[in-house]
């Protein structure tokens, strides 16, 4: 009977640091992400109504490029969703890609046509997971859990590593640079439907620039199962600014806007 009592108030001692250690971890992840935000703009970053983005894409193909285009990207913000997305391919901006809240489209001289699915369902799962949605959605979920998994090195520069669990059970890794706390790596993993295992999704952000306020990075780096993907270079980005309502039209007649 002793032993027991001896038993369980040893167990209660160690549970003590346990439970304020788990605290701790918790708290220090929140803390970080909400410097995150505060490094990327704060409220000029968080009140984002509009961007316009012009650059260049490059795909790659087991890690060899395949190429790269001139591309324009457009964002019109909705509340309550991810927003309307427009993108501008080649020089004469002439493959337009429009997504709406469930879909996405793509306008040329032949037409009209929706996207394939296997596009479509890559295009929402990345939405799902971008920094935007992080803060939007995850960091707003009730039942999220918030853990700090400690240093890593990204780039050779020193970072501290988050990983948030949502209450679906999904769960998405962030980075961020340990002097400025900015976004270095974001990382989530989902299962693969034919083979049954998990794939990879990592995103790297490099060279910040400040415009209208926000903090934003000119190099994006994404990486599927270890293999570089794409390449996106930025050469001019502003904020809420003006965009015709028929950028984000499905039905608009071919190349209106110019």
């Amino acid at each position: 009977m002793l032993r027991s009592i001896v038993a369980l108030a040893l167990l209660l001692v160690m549970g003590v640091p346990m439970r304020a250690q788990e605290q701790s971890s918790e708290t220090k992840a929140r803390d970080l992400l909400q410097q995150m935000i505060t490094a990327l703009g704060g409220d000029a970053w968080l009140h984002r109504q509009t961007w316009e983005m012009q650059g260049r894409v490059a795909g790659f193909y087991k890690n060899v490029a395949q190429g790269s285009t001139p591309v324009w990207f457009f964002h019109k913000s909705v509340e309550g969703t991810a927003g309307l997305d427009r993108t501008e391919q080649t020089k004469k901006r002439d493959i337009v890609t429009i997504w709406t809240a469930d879909n996405g489209y793509e306008i040329t001289y032949k037409g009209r046509k929706a996207l394939p699915k296997e596009i479509v369902e890559d295009h929402f799962r990345l939405q799902r997971h971008s920094m935007d949605e992080i803060v939007r959605v995850w960091m707003k979920d009730p039942k999220a859990i918030y853990i700090y998994d400690g240093t890593s090195i990204v780039g050779r520069r020193m970072a501290d590593k988050i990983t948030i669990v949502n209450g679906e059970n999904d769960s998405v890794d962030v980075e961020l640079e340990a002097s400025t706390h900015l976004p270095l790596r974001r990382t989530f993993k989902w299962r693969n439907p034919t083979y049954k295992d998990f794939d990879q999704d990592v995103e790297e952000y490099e060279d910040y620039h400040a415009y209208d306020g926000v903090q934003t990075p000119l190099s994006t780096t994404r990486y599927r199962n270890g293999d570089m993907v794409t390449q996106r270079f930025l050469q001019s980005v502003k904020y809420n600014i003006p965009l015709p309502e028929n950028y984000f039209d499905i039905n608009q007649p071919y190349n209106k806007h110019k």
